[in-house]
C-alpha cells in the first residue's frame, strides 16, 4: 500500500493573512482541499494522513473533512518544526505501507503524472524527490553580499514535493536524526544524512508552493488555464 503524509501545520507568516495559508481559497475552494483532492482521487494512494496544528484540528475537521465529505482521512498534530510534524504523520501510517509520499499542503497543483512516476521510481530507488531544472542563473554570495561562486546551472534543480520513500527507510532516517538532534531543510536531507542515495524525477513548473499573496494570484491563473 502507498500512503501520503500531507503537511499542513505551518504558520504561513509570509502570507500576511489572519488564517493559515492552507485555508485560504483558490476559486472558492481551500488550498488544502485542492491538495487533498489530488491524492484522494489517485488510484495509487491507499491512505491519507494530514498533519495540522493542534489548535486548528477542529476547524480542519468541520471546514475541510466534513464540508467536502472526505472519508478515512487520518489527522496528526504538528510539532515545533516541520521535521517534527512529518515524523508525527509518519507514526500514523498503516503498518502495511510500503511506499510513503510526503507532500506540502500548500502545493495544490501536483498532478497524477508526477505522483505516479515518483511512486514507480521509488519502488526501485527507495528515495525519490520531485523537482525541476532551475531557469535562472544562481549566485553564491558571502556575508557581505559579494558573489563568490556561480554554479553550473545544468547541475541545479529546484526541489518540490512529493518526496517519496521506502517507508521503513524514511522512518529509520527520522529516528536517526532525532537521536542525533539533526534537522534538515527537507526529508531527503535526512536520507542523505542516513547514507541513502536520492533520485530526482522531473515534475512540473506549475507545482508551486502557495507561500505569498503573489502565489495566490499565480494559482488562480493556473486554475483558469486548466
Amino acid at each position: 500500500m502507498n500512503s501520503v503524509v500531507i503537511v499542513s501545520a505551518g504558520r504561513g507568516s509570509r502570507m500576511k493573512a489572519d488564517i493559515n495559508k492552507q485555508f485560504l481559497k483558490l476559486q472558492n475552494k481551500e488550498v488544502i482541499a485542492h491538495t487533498i483532492d489530488k491524492f484522494y482521487n489517485n488510484e495509487n494512494i491507499g491512505e491519507i494522513i494530514v498533519v495540522v496544528r493542534e489548535d486548528e484540528a477542529e476547524f480542519f475537521k468541520i471546514n475541510i473533512i466534513e464540508k467536502y465529505g472526505y472519508k478515512n482521512i487520518k489527522i496528526a498534530f504538528g510539532g515545533s518544526e516541520r521535521q517534527d510534524s512529518v515524523y508525527n504523520g509518519l507514526k500514523m501510517v498503516d503498518e502495511n505501507c510500503k511506499i510513503v509520499l510526503i507532500h506540502d499542503g500548500a502545493r495544490p497543483f501536483v498532478n497524477n503524472e508526477t505522483i505516479d512516476s515518483a511512486i514507480e521510481s521509488a519502488k526501485e530507488n527507495k528515495c525519490v524527490i520531485v523537482g525541476v531544472p532551475v531557469k535562472d542563473t544562481i549566485k553564491v554570495i558571502d556575508e557581505n553580499n559579494n558573489v563568490c561562486d556561480t554554479p553550473d546551472r545544468i547541475t541545479l534543480w529546484s526541489i518540490q514535493t512529493p518526496q517519496v520513500f521506502d517507508y521503513s527507510l524514511i522512518m529509520k532516517a527520522h529516528e536517526k536524526a532525532r537521536e542525533d538532534n539533526y534537522y534538515g531543510t527537507d526529508d531527503s536531507m535526512l536520507m542523505e544524512y542516513f547514507g541513502q542515495k536520492v533520485k530526482v524525477v522531473e515534475g512540473s513548473y506549475n507545482n508551486i508552493k502557495i507561500t505569498t499573496p503573489e502565489d495566490l494570484k499565480i494559482g488562480e491563473e493556473i486554475l483558469r488555464d486548466k
